[in-house]
């Protein structure tokens, strides 16, 4: 079962942003699997003190990216085939990194400084 016992909403974004994020985050660390359960749209609506809407949003998407395989009257499961997963990983990094672009830019860090930056703190971590 999907787990959101560590689910916080509290970046600003829609909640169904912020569920759908919690979910890719998951499949992309290898923590929500290919076949897992995901919680009923009622039990999660409960759970996170939400409009039952916001949850269904969140998994209607799901379901258009074709990450979730809905039964009716049955549970809705992952579908986490290695190029689903591989693609939920590419855009969390992209996302990430066009983030970390506009920040670096904003804060006036040349293109060359930024990667200087990135080297060095990728070396720090290969030696950690």
């Amino acid at each position: 079962m999907v787990s959101f016992d560590d689910f916080k909403a509290t970046d600003g974004s829609p909640l169904y942003v912020q569920i759908l994020r919690h979910i890719r985050h998951g499949i992309a660390a290898g923590i929500i699997l290919d076949g897992d359960a995901l919680p009923s749209r009622r039990v999660l609506s409960a759970t996170l003190g939400i409009n039952p809407n916001t949850v269904q949003r969140a998994y209607r998407e799901l379901e258009e990216d074709g990450l979730v395989n809905n039964h009716s009257g049955a549970k809705s499961c992952m579908v986490l085939p290695d190029a689903a997963v591989e693609r939920v990983r590419r855009e969390l990094v992209e996302s990430e990194i066009k983030t970390m672009a506009r920040t670096l830019r904003a804060a006036g860090v040349s293109k060359d400084e930024a990667k200087e930056l990135l080297g060095r703190f990728w070396e720090e971590d290969e030696e950690a």
